[in-house]
C-alpha cells in the first residue's frame, strides 16, 4: 500500500489484486474521511491498468462512497472517475494492444449491467450531475455518457421514469463552463438515440433554441467539433419524430438555418471540420424535406425554405466556385429534395442562371456535368437526381424540356446548347453511363404526360450527312439492335417502356417499324447468360406494353396476332418467366427503396425508382393480357368502352359539379362582398347618425347660450323663447322708442325757443351798452336775468343728453332683438315688419337693420361652408375606417393561412429517419479526384461533350 501511496517500500511488493483488496478494505472500514479519500484516489490511479480487478472488488465500495460522502466533493470526484475508468471502453492505444477489442467491449457492458442493476445508482448519478461543483459534475456527466453507450435502452428507460430525469440533464446545455456544456451535448446524443419519448421531452425543454444558439456562438459552419456534435444531436431529435419536426417548423427554426449556408466569395482552403459541419447541415435540411416524409409536411417545409431564402442560398452555393466536390454533391442532393414536387420551388430553380458569359440556366450547366464522363460518379448521380426532382409532378417543366427537342423551338444558330440537345447527345454518346443517365432523364420528362409522349414522336434526328433524318423512337430501337453495352440497352428499354405505356399512338409508331417485333421476340426466346436476363425481362415488358396498349390500328400487329406470335416463338410460360426476371433482380429491389439513385459503382446503375413503380403496375396486367382469348379481349374492350362511357358521363357530371361549385363559390364571394359592403354602409350610417346627433347637440347648446345672452340684455327680465321671438315685446319696445323720440323732438323745439330768447337778450344788451346813463338797477337786473337763462339752458342740455343716451340704449336693444329674430326663425318675417315700421319713423334705424341683416346672412353662409367642410371630413374619416377594416380582414386571413400551414406541418414527422438509416446502410462513397474542379465551369468545345461544371 505504501508503494501505491508513494511512501518508501520495504520487502516484497504486493500484487495488484492484493493492493486493490487492501484499498477496498480501507475505503470500507476507515472512519476518517481523509483516509477514505486517499484510498479512493489510489483506486483511481490503478483503475486503468487493473480495470477488471478494480471493477470486481471496488465497485460496491465506490457506490457506497457516492451515497454516504456527498458532503466531500473531492472524494465524490475520485469515485466517479474510478467508475468511469472501469466502465468506459475509451482506452489508450497501448492498453488496447494488451486487451482484445472483444474483451474490452464485454468488460464495459458487464460492469455497466452490474451498476444499473440497482436503478437507485442511476438516480443517484442524476442527482450528482445536478451539483454545480466542477469536480463532481464533469465526471458524473462522463460516467452517465459511458453508461448510455454500453447499455443505452436500459439506462434510457431508468432516466425516463426518474422524476425530472431528462429535465435535469438539459440544464447541462446552460452551463457556463464549455467543457461541461460540450460533454452535455455528447451525453444528450447518447440519451436521445432511438427513443422518441426522450426526444420529445428534450425538444420541448427548449433544446432547439439552445443548440442553435451554441452553433451561432461557435461560428456556424466555421465552428469546431462542438458544432458537429450539436448538429448530430439535432439529427437525433428530428429523425423518426413527427412531433419534433412539427415543433421545429412551428418554432420558425428553419429561418435560423439560412446563415449556415452564407459562403463567402473566397472558397479556397476549406478545413476538414468546415466540410464536415456543412455536410451535416445539408443533411439536416434533407431530413425536413425527405421524400419519405408525409407529403403535406414536406410541402410546408419546402415553402418555408423558399420564403426564408434558404433555397436561394443553396442555389448560390450550387453555382459558386471553389466549393469542395463532396459539399457540391450534397448541395445538389439537398436542392433536389427542396424542390421535389413543389411548383413554386421548381419554377424558381428553372430561373436560376449560372454566372457565366453568356448566362446559362443552372439546369443546362448541371446536365453538362451529368453527360460528361470525366466528372465524378457521385456528382453525376446527384445531377440526375436533381433533374428528376425538378420534373417530378411538374408538367410545366416537362413541357419546357421536351420543347427544346421539337423542330419549331430548336436554336438554328447553334449559339447556345439546350437541355434537350444535351440529353440527345448523352443518349447516343459512347459512354454507357451517359446513355443510361440521359435515357432515365428523358423518361422522367415523359412521366405521366401523354401529350408530351405524342409530341416527342415528332422529333427527328440527323444521323449522318446525306442520309434522311430518322425519328428519335427509331434511333433508340436502332441502337438496341446494334448490341451495345448492357447498361445502355437497359436505359433505352426503360425509356421505351415509359414512352409507350398508356400511349396507343406511340405503340402504333413502334409497331409500324417491321424490325422491332422480331427483334424483341428473338431477344426473349434466346437462352442467354445471367447478365442478359435483365435485358430479356425488359424486352418482354416492352412487348407486353405493345400488346396491352395496342389499339389494333395495324392489321398485322393486332393484339391477337401478337399473342399468337408469342405462343409460337416463345411460349406463354417462358414469356411470363422472362418478364419476372425484372422484379426478381437484386438491383431492382434496391432501386425500389427510395427515389435517390445511390449506387456503389457505375456497373450497379441499372434501375430507376420511378421505373420500378411502372413495372409493379404493369407486370400483373400484362401477364393476364397474355392468357386472355380473343373473346375475352372483345369482352374486355366492350367493358372498357362501357367504362369509358361511364367515365365520360362521370367526367361530364364532375365538370358540371365543378362549374356549379365554382359558381357557388363566386356567389359566396359576392355574398361576402355585399355583406361586407352592407356592414360598411351600416357603420357609415351609424357614424353619420352619431355626427348628426353631435351637430344637434352643438346647435342646441348654441341656442341655449344665445337665450342666456338675450335674458341678460332684456331689461324686463321676461322669459325668452329660443324657438321664436314674440312680436308683442318688439311692438312694446317700438312704442316706447317712438315716445322717447317725440319727447326728444319737443325738447329740441323748447331749446330752439330758449336760444332765440337768449339771442334777443344779447342784442338788446349790446344796444344798451352805448348809453352811459343806464341805471345800475337795470344793469344788474339784466345780468341776473341772463344768468338765470344760462342755467336753464344748461339744465335743458343735460336733460337732452340723458334722453339721447336712453334713445341709444333703446336702439341697441332693438338691434339685438332684430338679430335674434332673424337667426332663430328666418321664416317669421318679424324683422321685416319691424324694419318697415322703423323706416317710417327713422331712416337711419332702417339702414342699420339692413346692415345687420347682411351681416347675419354672411354669418349664415359661413355656417353653411363650415357644415360642408365638416361633411367632407366625415366622408374622409369613413373612407379611412373602410381601409382600416379591409387591412384588418387581410391580417385575419394571413393569420388563418399561417394556422393552416402549421396544421399541415403536423403530419411531416413519420418517415424522416428511413432515409438516413438507409444512407448509413448503403453509404455513398466520396471519391477524391485531383483532376476535378467541381465548382468551376469550363469553356464549351465544339462538340459539346468536353464541358466542365461552373
Amino acid at each position: 500500500l505504501r508503494g501505491v501511496m508513494g511512501g518508501p517500500s520495504a520487502g516484497p511488493q504486493p500484487s495488484g489484486a492484493d493492493t486493490i483488496q487492501k484499498l477496498c478494505d480501507r475505503v470500507a472500514s476507515s472512519t476518517l474521511l481523509d483516509d477514505r479519500r486517499d484510498a479512493v484516489r489510489a483506486l483511481k490511479s490503478l483503475s486503468k491498468k487493473y480495470r477488471l480487478e478494480v471493477g470486481i472488488q471496488a465497485m460496491e465500495h465506490l457506490i457506497h462512497v457516492l451515497q454516504t460522502d456527498r458532503s466531500d466533493s473531492e472524494i465524490i470526484g475520485y469515485a466517479l472517475d474510478t467508475l468511469y475508468n472501469v466502465i468506459s471502453n475509451d482506452l489508450e492505444e497501448e492498453e488496447q494492444e494488451e486487451n482484445s477489442a472483444k474483451q474490452v467491449d464485454d468488460l464495459g457492458s458487464q460492469f455497466t449491467e452490474i451498476f444499473i442493476k440497482q436503478q437507485e445508482n442511476v438516480t443517484l448519478l442524476l442527482t450528482l450531475v445536478e451539483e454545480f461543483d466542477f469536480h463532481v459534475r464533469w465526471p458524473g456527466v462522463k460516467l452517465l455518457t459511458s453508461l448510455l453507450k454500453q447499455q443505452g435502452p436500459q439506462v434510457q428507460q431508468i432516466i425516463l421514469v426518474s422524476p425530472m430525469g431528462v429535465s435535469r440533464l438539459m440544464d447541462l446545455l446552460a452551463d457556463s463552463r464549455e467543457v461541461i456544456r460540450n460533454d452535455g451535448v455528447l451525453l444528450l446524443q447518447q440519451l436521445t438515440k432511438s427513443n422518441a419519448a426522450i426526444q420529445k421531452i428534450v425538444a420541448f425543454e427548449n433544446a432547439f433554441e439552445r443548440l442553435l444558439d451554441i452553433i451561432t456562438e461557435e461560428g456556424n459552419s466555421d465552428g469546431g467539433i462542438v458544432v458537429e456534435d450539436c448538429l448530430l444531436l439535432l439529427q437525433n431529435l428530428l429523425k423518426n419524430n413527427n412531433s419534433n419536426q412539427n415543433f421545429f417548423k412551428e418554432g420558425s427554426y428553419i429561418q435560423r438555418m439560412k446563415p449556415w449556408f452564407e459562403v463567402g466569395d473566397d472558397n479556397c482552403g476549406w478545413s476538414a471540420q468546415k466540410v464536415t459541419n456543412l455536410h451535416l447541415m445539408l443533411q439536416l435540411v434533407r431530413v425536413l424535406v425527405s421524400p419519405t416524409n408525409p407529403p403535406g409536411a414536406t410541402s410546408s417545409c419546402q415553402k418555408a425554405m423558399f420564403h426564408c431564402g434558404l433555397l436561394q442560398q443553396l442555389c448560390t452555393i450550387l453555382m459558386a466556385t471553389g466549393v469542395p466536390a463532396d459539399i457540391l454533391t450534397e448541395t445538389i442532393n439537398t436542392v433536389s429534395e427542396v424542390i421535389r414536387g413543389c411548383q413554386t420551388n421548381q419554377d424558381y430553380f428553372a430561373s436560376v442562371n449560372a454566372p457565366s458569359n453568356p448566362p446559362r440556366p443552372a439546369i443546362v450547366v448541371l446536365l453538362m456535368s451529368m453527360v460528361n464522363e470525366r466528372q465524378p460518379f457521385v456528382l453525376r448521380c446527384a445531377v440526375l437526381y436533381c433533374f428528376q426532382c425538378f420534373l417530378y409532378k411538374n408538367q410545366k417543366g416537362q413541357g419546357e424540356i421536351v420543347s427544346t427537342l421539337l423542330p419549331s423551338t430548336i436554336d438554328a444558330t447553334g449559339n447556345s446548347v439546350s437541355a434537350g440537345q444535351l440529353l440527345c447527345g448523352g443518349l447516343f454518346s459512347t459512354d454507357s453511363l451517359s446513355n443510361w443517365c440521359a435515357a432515365v432523364a428523358l423518361a422522367h420528362a415523359l412521366q405521366e404526360n401523354t401529350t408530351l409522349k405524342e409530341q416527342l414522336l415528332r422529333v427527328q434526328l440527323a444521323t449522318s450527312i446525306g442520309n434522311p433524318p430518322v425519328s428519335l423512337l427509331q434511333q433508340c430501337t436502332n441502337i438496341l439492335s446494334q448490341g451495345s453495352k448492357v447498361q445502355t440497352r437497359v436505359g433505352l428499354l426503360m425509356l421505351l417502356c415509359t414512352w409507350l405505356s398508356n400511349c396507343s399512338i406511340a405503340v402504333t409508331h413502334f409497331l409500324h417499324n417491321p424490325a422491332n417485333v422480331p427483334f424483341l421476340t428473338g431477344q426473349i426466346a434466346e437462352n442467354l447468360g445471367e447478365e442478359e436476363q435483365l435485358v430479356q425481362g425488359l424486352c418482354a415488358l416492352l412487348l407486353g406494353i405493345s400488346i396491352y396498349y395496342n389499339d389494333n390500328s395495324l392489321e398485322n400487329y393486332r393484339k391477337e396476332k401478337l399473342k399468337q406470335l408469342i405462343e409460337k416463338r416463345i411460349g406463354r410460360e417462358n414469356f411470363i418467366e422472362k418478364l419476372g426476371f425484372i422484379s426478381k433482380h437484386e438491383l431492382y429491389s434496391r432501386a425500389a427503396q427510395k427515389p435517390q439513385p445511390s449506387f456503389s459503382s457505375p456497373d450497379h446503375m441499372m434501375f430507376d425508382h420511378e421505373f420500378t413503380k411502372l413495372v409493379k403496375e404493369l407486370e400483373g396486367v400484362i401477364s393476364k393480357a397474355i392468357y386472355k382469348s380473343s373473346e375475352e379481349d372483345k369482352k374486355e374492350e366492350e367493358v372498357k368502352k362501357t367504362l369509358e362511357q361511364h367515365d365520360n358521363i362521370v367526367t361530364h357530371y364532375k365538370k358540371v359539379i365543378r362549374e356549379q361549385d365554382q359558381e357557388l363559390e363566386e356567389l359566396k364571394q359576392r355574398i361576402n362582398t355585399l355583406t361586407s359592403q352592407n356592414e360598411q354602409l351600416q357603420a357609415t350610417v351609424t357614424q353619420q347618425v352619431s355626427q348628426i346627433q353631435q351637430h344637434k347637440d352643438q346647435y342646441n347648446l348654441l341656442k341655449v347660450q344665445l337665450g342666456k345672452d338675450t335674458q341678460h340684455h332684456n331689461s324686463h327680465g321676461d322669459a325668452f323663447q329660443m324657438n321664436g321671438i314674440q312680436t308683442e315685446e318688439v311692438s312694446k319696445l317700438k312704442e316706447e322708442l317712438e315716445e322717447w323720440k317725440n319727447k326728444h323732438e319737443l325738447l329740441q323745439g323748447q331749446l330752439k325757443e330758449k336760444d332765440s330768447v337768449i339771442e334777443k337778450l344779447n342784442s338788446s344788451q349790446m344796444e344798451m351798452g352805448t348809453t352811459e346813463q343806464s341805471s345800475q338797477t337795470s344793469k344788474f337786473g339784466g345780468l341776473e336775468h341772463s344768468n338765470e337763462l344760462q342755467k336753464e339752458l344748461e339744465m335743458l342740455r343735460s336733460q337732452i343728453e340723458l334722453q339721447s343716451a336712453e334713445i341709444s340704449k333703446l336702439q341697441m336693444e332693438n338691434q339685438k332683438l332684430q338679430v335674434m329674430n332673424t337667426t332663430a326663425d328666418p321664416m317669421l318675417g318679424d324683422s321685416g315688419v319691424i324694419a318697415a315700421t322703423s323706416s317710417e319713423s327713422d331712416g337711419r334705424l332702417e339702414q342699420e337693420i339692413k346692415e345687420l341683416k347682411s351681416e347675419v346672412k354672411a354669418l349664415f353662409e359661413e355656417k353653411e361652408s363650415l357644415k360642408q367642410h365638416l361633411d367632407s371630413s366625415s366622408s374622409t374619416v369613413a373612407i379611412l375606417q373602410d381601409e382600416k377594416s379591409k387591412l384588418q380582414r387581410e391580417v385575419a386571413e394571413s393569420k388563418k393561412e399561417q394556422d393552416d400551414l402549421l396544421v399541415l406541418l403536423a403530419d411531416q414527422d413519420q418517415k424522416i429517419s428511413a432515409l438516413k438509416i438507409k444512407l448509413k446502410d448503403l453509404g455513398v462513397p466520396v471519391e477524391d479526384e485531383d483532376d476535378t474542379e467541381s465548382g468551376d465551369q469550363g469553356d464549351e468545345d465544339e462538340d459539346g461533350d468536353e464541358e466542365e461544371q461552373d
